[in-house]
């Protein structure tokens, strides 16, 4: 049995619609990931393809379609809501942690705006072979659970064997949830939101001397510290929309998103992203401007009256921008092997960026050489074009190692700087794989290899570790809605 505690749905009915899942014809398990369900409390024999595709509810489970609205590329739609998705409830861990359990491909609900409510084979093995790996990375972020197919089709582009995802999250509260209040004015519901939110991300916050204030800083400082990680992977999340903008600071939707090969700041991937405003260096912006939108649902519950919340909502959102540049310079520190702040340490940092950029170097390779670099290897060379000035970095750099001397450099280097990541080809490998010829070997394979990212495997084929060749190249990802 799924040990069920469903707080979300002891809200005001205006949160959410109750509804099931709509049943699918022939499902079939794809995978379950037996030691997140171990982690959850639940007995893995529990997730079987009927309850993964929606057509048994389990025991204690209360299933609903959350509402919320959000700002879609600077634009704002006042009514989105889960048009696909049906969260079953929520689970209390071992861990004590609390987490939503929600199926995505589930059916239409009424937020479906005309469409089916399902999903693609796809977008579903993209989500879990992504959102896995960024958990081996170390990043917030959402999981999979499992997975199955339906024994149906869906109709995209093409015709698509359908499939439903079951994921977990934190809480999938996003600032778009409260822009959804706000948006009608509901300020009661906009509390309410806010002190569930407060008790179930940051209780902490309840404590203080205005606890709204507290939770929009306690999500500001979430976002700030979220934001660097990903760049410092090289991820590009193709699609931070303020209903993508978690309250918890987990990433969430693997829709558009992809890794870089070539270092390019730049970077779009996303075929809905036109203007390249969710580029790669574009996100902690994006991030901030996400926050800004937040702070606008909440200023009534700010201050007395609009001047002074205005004022306190500015004063708390100033703390993202110090905060994630610290974050992203120590990062970069760690990646380059340096563990002590120094000032020369951002023109040492930007000026490899730079370097690399010209080159076209390979994001993940050459910060993995600069570990074999740090012990004497001259490996990270193959990778710039400019090798004189490439050379010129080096001493540099070597120079400021040798300030600062670390017996187990290369181990904390390696620990930081991942030798596999999910290339963009190889999911889209496997994926392939998977719908043309109902293969999942290579889904199984990446995933075995994505769980270690940060150790050498050399057992692993070095295919997994290479950046495309020119015809494998990935330049567009798509949202699979």
């Amino acid at each position: 049995m799924i040990p069920f505690d469903n707080s979300y749905a002891r809200l005001p009915e205006k949160f959410y619609a109750r509804l099931d899942p709509t049943p699918v014809k022939a499902p079939a398990l794809i995978k379950v990931n037996t030691a997140l369900a171990v982690e959850l409390g639940i007995d893995p024999a529990e997730i079987d393809a009927d309850v993964v595709a929606g057509n048994r509810i389990p025991e204690g489970a209360l299933p609903i379609a959350q509402a919320y609205a959000g700002h879609q590329f600077g634009n704002f739609t006042p009514q989105l809501g889960d048009g696909r998705a049906i969260m079953l409830g929520e689970v209390v861990g071992r861990d004590g942690r609390r987490r939503d359990l929600q199926l995505k491909g589930s059916g239409p609900t009424p937020w479906s705006r005309r469409g089916d409510g399902r999903a693609a084979l796809g977008p579903v093995l993209r989500e879990y072979i992504v959102s896995e790996a960024m958990h081996a990375l170390g990043v917030p972020t959402t999981r999979s659970l499992a997975a199955a197919t339906t024994g149906e089709y869906v109709f995209r582009e093409e015709v698509l064997p359908g499939a439903v995802l079951l994921r977990i999250a934190a809480s999938h509260i996003r600032v778009g949830t409260f822009q959804y209040f706000a948006a009608r004015g509901d300020q009661e519901a906009v509390r309410a939101l806010a002190d569930h939110a407060i008790a179930r991300h940051y209780p902490e916050a309840a404590e203080a001397p205005n606890p709204y204030l507290a939770f929009f800083g306690k999500v500001v400082a979430a976002q700030a510290d979220l934001i660097p990680q990903w760049l410092h992977l090289g991820f590009i999340h193709g699609v931070m929309n303020t209903d993508n903008c978690t309250i918890s600071g987990e990433t969430i939707d693997y829709g558009p998103c992809a890794f870089l090969d070539e270092y390019n700041p730049g970077a779009v991937f996303s075929s809905i992203d036109h203007g390249g405003r969710y580029a790669y260096g574009n996100q902690p912006r994006i991030a901030q401007w996400n926050l800004a939108r937040l702070a606008e649902a909440l200023l009534p519950l700010l201050a007395e009256n609009e001047e002074a919340a205005v004022e306190a909502a500015q004063e708390t959102l100033a703390a993202f921008a110090p905060r994630f540049h610290e974050g992203y310079l120590n990062g970069l520190r760690a990646k380059l092997g340096l563990f002590e702040a120094r000032e020369e340490d951002v023109a040492l940092a930007q000026d490899l960026l730079q370097a690399m950029a010209d080159s076209q170097a390979d994001f993940t390779l050459t910060f993995r050489a600069l570990c074999a670099a740090a012990e004497g290897s001259d490996a990270p060379r193959q990778y710039f074009t400019d090798l004189a000035r490439y050379d010129a970095w080096a001493v540099r750099w070597k120079e400021r190692l040798a300030a600062e001397p670390l017996p187990d450099r290369p181990a904390r280097m390696r620990a930081v700087n991942p030798a596999f990541i999910p290339r963009n080809h190889l999911v889209e490998a496997a994926i392939a794989a998977a719908v043309s010829n109902g293969d999942f070997a290579p889904f199984e394979a990446m995933l075995g290899v994505l769980a270690r990212p940060y150790e050498d495997q050399p057992e692993t084929p070095d295919r997994f570790r290479l950046p495309p060749q020119p015809e494998e190249r990935v330049l567009q990802t798509f949202c699979g809605t």
